[in-house]
Order: C-alpha cells, then sequence, then structure tokens
C-alpha cells in the first residue's frame, strides 16, 4: 500500500508495522495584507448600521403644495360646475362677489325684458338666479343634453330652435312666458318657482343664488349712480 514500510524483528517478538504518515506539502502563509492597509480596531467601536431614508418634509414640500394647488383647482371647478376661477371685473353694490363684463352685460339683457314686459323686480330675481346657476349668467352653446344659452333651455323640449336659445332676449322671454304661467309664483319661494318652470334635477341649487339675484336687480333697475362699476380688460 502506498505509504507504509515492513522491518525484521527476531523470533518471537511481536511484529508491528509502522505507519508513516503521508507527506504533507507545507501550505504557504497567506499573505497578510500591508500594515498600513489594515484597519485598526478600535474599542467600543460598532458597527454603523445604514440608515434608512424617512420622510423629509423639505424634501417634498414643493411637490405637495402643487398637489394641494391641483386639489384646491379641481375643487373649485367641481363646485362651480366647470366655470373657471377668474376674478370677474365688475362690482356690484351691496355684492362682494365680483363679475365679468359678459355676466353683467346679459344679466341687464334678463332685466331689461322683464322690464319691457312690466314685469315686477321680483319676475327679474328669480330670472336671474335661474340664469345663474344654469349658465353663471354666460351664453352657453353646449349643455346636458341638447341645453343651451342662458337657461340651459332644451329645443326637443319645445324651447324653440338652438339659435333662438341662443339669442339672450329670445330666451329671456320664454322663461318669462313659463314663469307667469306658475301659480302664485309673486309671492312663492324662489327655488319652488324656478323649478316649476326649469325641471332640473337639483331642485334646491336656484335658492344659493337669491342674494345675488336680489343686489343685481336692484343695481339693474335702480337709477342711482355707480351701482354696478366695470373696469375693462387690459390690452393684450
Amino acid at each position: 500500500m502506498a505509504g507504509s514500510s515492513s522491518t525484521s524483528h527476531p523470533a518471537g517478538a511481536r511484529r508491528t508495522t509502522t505507519r508513516r504518515r503521508p507527506s504533507q506539502k507545507r501550505r504557504p502563509a497567506a499573505r497578510r495584507r500591508p500594515a498600513a492597509r489594515r484597519r485598526p480596531a478600535v474599542a467600543g467601536r460598532k458597527k454603523k448600521a445604514r440608515r434608512k431614508k424617512g420622510w423629509d418634509a423639505k424634501r417634498w414640500w414643493p411637490a405637495l403644495l402643487l398637489a394641494a394647488a391641483v386639489v384646491v383647482g379641481l375643487a373649485w371647478d367641481t363646485e362651480n360646475e366647470g366655470v373657471p376661477g377668474v376674478p370677474g371685473h365688475c362690482t356690484v353694490a351691496g355684492l362682494s362677489m365680483t363679475l365679468t363684463a359678459e355676466q353683467v352685460a346679459n344679466a341687464a339683457t334678463i332685466a331689461a325684458v322683464g322690464r319691457d314686459r312690466g314685469l315686477p323686480e321680483r319676475a327679474i330675481v328669480i330670472a336671474l338666479a335661474t340664469a345663474q346657476q344654469e349658465s353663471r349668467l354666460r351664453n352657453l352653446d353646449y349643455g346636458d343634453r341638447d341645453s343651451l344659452g342662458l337657461f340651459q333651455q332644451r329645443p326637443s323640449s319645445g324651447w324653440g330652435t338652438e339659435a333662438e336659445v341662443q339669442d339672450p332676449v329670445y330666451a329671456a322671454n320664454k322663461f318669462y312666458d313659463h314663469l307667469v304661467e306658475v301659480p302664485g309664483w309673486e309671492t312663492g319661494r324662489l327655488t319652488d318657482v324656478a323649478q316649476n318652470v326649469q325641471r332640473s334635477g337639483f331642485p334646491e341649487a336656484y335658492q344659493q343664488w337669491s342674494e345675488l339675484a336680489e343686489k343685481l336687480a336692484a343695481a339693474q333697475i335702480s337709477e342711482l349712480p355707480d351701482q354696478i362699476t366695470c373696469i375693462p380688460d387690459p390690452a393684450p
């Protein structure tokens, strides 16, 4: 067997076999890193754990501010049903809300039609509140289904042609035609009377514009100066 040998002994002597350990090659000593590269151990020093990045408000506040602005913008748009939140250019006596020149012009048309028909101020108030709710006093060329104009009147429901219901004078006259047919319209609750004319899916919505309509109607009818003051748009 490789790696063993036999030796002769006198008779009677116990024969033993001596095994030699296989020669082992001496492994070269492991090379040590130069002393300069070894980091000396410091008593009490612990391995520094990697710190997880947490919430840093300073880093994220610009993004949060932008998100808040978007949310506020969406809330305003939802509340006003798509009406842009652009400041108006006209002030009305006794009213904190400002209006655009377009809104004031359409309100003047509605009031003028009511006066020409000999209707009382109450009729004008109801008409203005209705137009404010339906279109924000704008002569819209779009609306729910085929609704159009200041009062969102529907040609398919017999209010007139598309061109007619988008004519502010025609639209106001058609509204007054139906208004005076409502029993007790002179003294009835504004939103109930308006709903009888409009047949809206939101019958209580008209009431919120009661104060605006009253102030605007009074300013349109009043002969006192400076009841409505408009600032011209700046030149482009």
